[in-house]
């Protein structure tokens, strides 16, 4: 079969869009690698997942989602297409079995986190299997210059060299030109022998505007201004839980229906917020960034962003889940100045520098017993002396794990040391661009929220893309054609 016998067949798509049928082509008939830039919504994942149907070996895609990569199987497996996904979140033994149906050749697509390649019964079956594709999905993790950088990312090109070196996709929404030479480098690859497609910002249905407030009455007007000239579903999302909390009351108030979805809820009804939001059985959400990967779901009219986010990079992602059955919806950014010192904290607290680093990694192993006794609080007493708005502890723990230095965890009383602190844990010098490069992010907020030009354009250009054409559609542009009427 042809992609479009396949996509006809499997996906019950009549056609391809944008560069989806290009890419694939390059792929399947060329045997080119590709790096594909492509919006949130974009349907990056049918790049890889047509050719997969079409090659006689199969296909690893690695992802860092856990959440997504199950939600990706699932919708496959309604499909009848032989997948099946492989995390920290399966028990051993089905682990072993859906590696096993993977080397059988039952299965055709696998769907890891890079971690997975750190262990060596993982390693030792899937150098048995002929491995015609490898998928990198949310590339922009391989990138130390990325937004959400992830350690075991950056060994791809050795876990490229362990399959076999075989034919490879990168694909995110969201890379500047500095990831991109990051992500082709780190792929093992040079610029020459990879081909980039990228479709830009071309959402022209979505609408963005910014406003600036001074209060929290400037805000919820905003917001029910919003909620009262769209008719549909949508998204507020929050930096804070607590201001999250204070507008889910107001709202009550209102007796606006809505639920509310953050980190800290039960993971079972951060699940069920979730599935009836999909299902239309709750059209309105209030959310922090943990919301939103994974939902694709058609007809979101408006996503307001009730606080600055840290980067465009994040702003850009959480938008992209507005309008993607192309009608016309609203993207809201809602900016106080007080909001930046918000974003500065996380900035803070996500950037622990090397004495911290040092000092966490020295009390776990010294105290290791104790740590694992009394639990998180008496690691942070150690450290922070009970301070309960220093979150440092937290990334460090986190950073601790992505790195493989740790093993174990402190919830479950066997958290315990592995390896030695990396060089970009224990460098100051690296930490401090590191956090520099933070600051510049949140930076580019403010100057999409001043910028005088096209919204859209500021963005394509954020991303490297200076071909774009004014939208005509955001309030920047509105502004425009107003004056010269």
């Amino acid at each position: 079969m042809n992609p479009t016998e396949i996509l006809k067949k499997f996906f019950n798509y009549e056609s391809f869009r944008g560069e989806q049928e290009n890419i694939i082509n390059t792929l399947v008939y060329k045997k080119n690698h590709c790096l594909v830039l492509m919006p949130t919504g974009g349907g990056k994942s049918l790049c890889y997942q047509v050719p997969a149907l079409m090659f006689e070996g199969g296909t690893i895609v690695i992802s860092p989602l856990i959440a997504l990569m199950q939600d990706q199987v699932d919708a496959l497996k309604k499909k009848n297409i032989p997948a099946e996904f492989i995390n920290s979140s399966v028990p051993p033994d089905k682990r072993k079995q859906r590696l096993q149906k993977f080397v059988e050749g039952k299965t055709k697509l696998l769907y890891v986190t890079p971690e997975r390649f750190r262990k060596e019964e993982f390693i030792d079956e899937i150098k048995k299997v002929k491995i015609d594709l490898l998928a990198v999905d949310e590339a922009h993790c391989i990138s130390e210059w990325g937004h959400d950088f992830r350690p075991d990312y950056s060994r791809i090109a050795e876990f490229r060299n362990l399959i076999g070196n075989p034919l490879t996709i990168a694909l995110t929404a969201t890379a500047t030109i500095e990831v991109q030479k990051d992500i082709i480098s780190k792929l093992g690859l040079k610029e020459s022998g990879i081909q980039i497609f990228h479709q830009g910002i071309q959402r022209p249905n979505l609408k963005l505007e910014a406003i600036e407030v001074y209060d929290e009455k400037d805000t919820l007007k905003n917001i029910l201004d919003v909620i009262k000239n769209y008719n549909g579903s949508g998204i507020i999302y929050f930096s804070l839980i607590k201001t999250l909390e204070n507008f889910s009351q107001l709202l009550q108030d209102k007796k606006i229906n809505h639920k509310i979805y953050h980190g800290k809820l039960d993971s079972t009804l951060r699940k069920k917020t979730q599935r009836e939001f999909l299902d239309n059985k709750e059209k309105l959400i209030l959310a922090t960034n943990a919301f939103g990967m994974g939902i694709d779901k058609p007809d979101i009219r408006f996503v307001i962003h009730a606080e600055v986010p840290s980067s465009i990079e994040s702003y850009y992602q959480e938008i992209g889940r507005a309008g993607r059955d192309n009608k016309p919806s609203l993207c809201l950014l809602i900016y106080n100045q007080q909001d930046l010192y918000t974003q500065m904290e996380f900035i803070k607290w996500a950037n622990p520098d090397a004495n911290f680093y040092s000092r966490l990694y020295d009390l776990i192993k010294s105290k290791n017993h104790e740590i694992n006794n009394f639990g998180i609080e008496y690691l942070r007493e150690e450290l922070s002396w009970k301070n309960k708005n220093d979150f440092r502890l937290e990334t460090a723990l986190a950073m601790f794990d992505r790195y493989g230095i740790t093993e174990g965890d402190i919830e479950t009383k066997d958290l315990t040391i592995v390896n030695e602190l990396p060089f970009e844990l224990s460098n100051e010098k690296y930490l401090n661009e590191k956090l520099k490069r933070d600051n510049l992010k949140l930076l580019s907020m403010v100057q999409y929220f001043r910028t005088e030009k096209c919204r859209r354009k500021f963005i394509s250009e954020y991303f490297g893309f200076f071909d774009e054409n004014d939208c005509g559609n955001c309030d920047i542009c509105n502004q425009i054609i107003k004056q010269d009427e």
